[in-house]
């Protein structure tokens, strides 16, 4: 699986984005897939996952009530709904493909990761 995020961008405090991941190959349907994120200075942190049919998610306790995960099969896509942003979720977003049909919040979880999109929230 190849993985390709886009969609990250500047936006004001209290705004909303969306961030994409297209995935290509075959293994993308079977797979659970991640979001994470890595600001300047800091190591990579987890936001959410999502199993292999869509079920499954789980959310970062930073991002918990504000950002959601989805997956289209159909379009080899993963989203990550953004709202209420903080200038504090500035960073660089990274998807990955998770080893298993469900995929947790550890780096070890995933196997493949995308280029990351740049998301800059102003205060």
């Amino acid at each position: 699986v190849q993985l390709q995020a886009f969609g990250g961008g500047l936006v004001q405090a209290g705004g909303s984005l969306r961030v994409s991941c297209r995935a290509s190959g075959r293994a993308f349907s079977n797979n659970g897939m991640g979001w994470f994120r890595q600001a300047p200075g800091k190591e990579r942190e987890f936001v959410a996952s999502i199993g292999w049919s869509g079920g499954g998610a789980l959310y970062g306790d930073s991002v918990k009530g504000r950002f959601t995960i989805s997956r289209d099969n159909t379009k080899n896509m993963v989203y990550l709904q953004m709202n209420s942003l903080k200038p504090e979720d500035t960073a660089v977003y990274y998807c990955a493909g998770g080893r298993r049909a469900y995929s947790g919040r550890s780096l070890d979880d995933y196997t493949t990761w995308g280029r990351g999109t740049l998301v800059t929230v102003s205060s």
